[in-house]
């Protein structure tokens, strides 16, 4: 008997290690895809042998349960890590593990442009394949406080930027980064300002630069721009600026601004109301918080498009009207 259950021992032996061979012989066979490129997610305290399930529904031609020993034998069942990954042709049962154990997912990303609107911004976000739909149906209020952010009005407030997320990541998170990449940004905007500015916190720093990115047509005049509105606030003139007034009109702006836009009063027209908006009226970029921190130093009040996204500048109206009537014939300069 006893010499029975040695021989019978050592069948069992030689079969476990062919069995062993056999898997790891298997983990590094290619597998076979549906499509060359397949995306699958797991979802966070799924298990080995769920992650797996999920991996050979996207359309992955592994073994299941195969895979599901291969990363239990090795010690890596216990080390999956959730997220949406992307495999491709090639692609080995070990490979598979080894990118869950590692948490190797792959990224979707999403750009804010510099001079967006917060609609805009999310627009982007909420059309997104890759991201989760978390801000719909919220209003602005909401979203500005899952953020965590002080601020109830959203305009201005998310710094452009292209951001890389995992797939199937929070469009809140998504803004929750932009916006404290905003806040530093200005944080070190505001140390480093021209000390005489005439603003008198970093959030009117910010809505100045906002409209220096809305009026620059060209790179190489923003410290120019910058240096009209910052005289104006000065000595106490009207910014007189048509994206504010824009802005003010919201979607009901059709693309053309006309004279009673001008005359109609609301928190954002700069042609009824002295001193800057209540907000931002869109993203700027690095370079309009540049320009708004140090300003051209000039005596200029006024300025108006060539039409060629370049503007001539003039210290007198009497100057800039003779400037109007060359550039924009029948025209309104700003």
């Amino acid at each position: 008997m006893k010499r029975l259950f040695l021989r019978l021992s050592a069948v069992v032996g030689v079969l476990a290690v062919v069995l062993a061979a056999g898997g790891w012989w298997y983990a590094w066979q290619p597998l076979k895809l549906a499509t060359p490129v397949i995306d699958f997610t797991v979802q966070r305290g799924y298990t080995m042998r769920q992650a797996a399930a999920t991996i050979v529904r996207a359309g992955v031609q592994v073994q299941p349960d195969l895979l599901y020993w291969i990363a239990r034998l090795s010690g890596k069942a216990a080390l999956i890590k959730a997220g949406s990954y992307e495999v491709h042709n090639g692609i080995t049962p070990w490979g598979l593990i080894l990118k869950l154990s590692a948490g190797d997912v792959s990224q979707g990303e999403v750009l804010f442009v510099e001079g967006w609107n917060f609609r805009q911004v999310r627009e982007a976000l909420e059309s997104h394949p890759y991201l989760l739909r978390d801000t719909v149906g919220l209003s602005e209020q909401e979203i500005m406080s899952r953020i965590g952010a002080s601020e109830s009005h959203p305009e201005g407030l998310f710094f452009p930027d292209t951001y890389l997320f995992d797939k199937q990541s929070s469009a809140l998170a998504v803004l929750r980064r932009a916006y404290g990449a905003m806040k530093d940004r200005l944080a070190f905007a505001w140390e480093a300002r021209d000390p005489s500015l005439p603003l008198a916190s970093p959030y009117e720093l910010l809505i100045l630069a906002s409209i220096v990115e809305k009026e620059t047509g060209r790179a190489e005049d923003r410290d120019l721009v910058a240096s009209v509105f910052t005289n104006r606030l000065r000595i106490g003139m009207r910014l007189q600026t048509d994206p504010t007034v824009i802005y003010g009109l919201g979607v009901g702006f059709d693309g053309r601004l006309r004279r009673r836009d001008l005359d109609t009063d609301h928190p954002w027209n700069t042609y009824t109301r002295v001193g800057l908006p209540p907000t931002p009226i869109a993203i700027p970029g690095r370079e309009s918080l540049q320009a708004a921190i140090k300003p051209a130093k000039t005596d200029y009040l006024y300025f108006v498009s060539r039409g060629d996204g370049t503007s001539a500048f003039s210290r007198t109206l009497e100057d800039h009207n003779r400037a109007v009537d060359r550039y924009q014939r029948n025209g309104k300069g700003s």
